[in-house]
């Protein structure tokens, strides 16, 4: 008897309740942007229980994700920690706006970068899908956003039930030691507010 393949966006539409929450439920399947290249990537900032930056990459259909506290630097020195979360929908990209107290992840969602990615990942001079890389636990990209442009690696340094990868920047275009855009750039770059603005109309 053949397994039950899952739905990838199971867990995600287990966590929530759609009559409290706007976040989208993923059941529309969402749409691709054709300019995305090999996929969209965003980067959502988070104002939950603990403050975070949401890095998101699409992937088979839907939006692969990890939770980056510290958000993403473009100094090819830094090592920002990144811990994978639930698959979500491919229009979860452009949600922004409050998430009731009381529900899972409960508090305001800014996006803060999105445009498109291009895989760059390779193995022994061959070229990887970013299925395979993430199942390896390595993948390469480069981004074409607004905040974000070139080169970013993806890197798992621990499994198991504790699952942590690293997100460093890649020298070469878009590397400045001297930027720091999750303190200077806290706009969204949809609708030019901040988290206090996004905030203050949904209450």
């Amino acid at each position: 008897m053949a397994a039950t393949t899952r739905h990838p966006l199971t867990e995600y539409q287990r966590r929530r309740r759609f009559d409290r929450t706007a976040e989208p439920s993923g059941r529309s399947g969402g749409s691709r942007d054709p300019a995305a290249g090999d996929g969209l990537f965003v980067i959502q900032h988070h104002a939950a229980s603990t403050d975070h930056y949401d890095f998101r990459l699409e992937v088979d259909g839907v939006l692969k994700s990890w939770a980056v506290p510290k958000g993403p630097s473009t100094d090819p020195r830094d090592r920002r920690l990144a811990v994978p979360t639930e698959d979500h929908p491919l229009d979860y990209a452009d949600f922004e706006g409050t998430i009731p107290a009381g529900e899972y992840g409960g508090g305001t969602v800014l996006v803060w970068d999105t445009g498109g990615y291009t895989n760059t990942t390779r193995r022994g001079g061959t070229a990887v899908s970013m299925a395979d890389g993430l199942v390896r636990g390595h993948v390469t990209f480069r981004l074409d956003g607004t905040k974000l442009t070139g080169g970013y690696a993806l890197t798992r340094f621990r499994g198991g039930d504790h699952e942590a990868w690293l997100l460093v920047k890649q020298d070469g275009e878009g590397a400045d030691a001297r930027r720091n855009p999750v303190s200077t750039q806290t706009e969204s770059v949809r609708s030019g507010r901040d988290l206090g603005q996004i905030a203050a109309e949904a209450r």
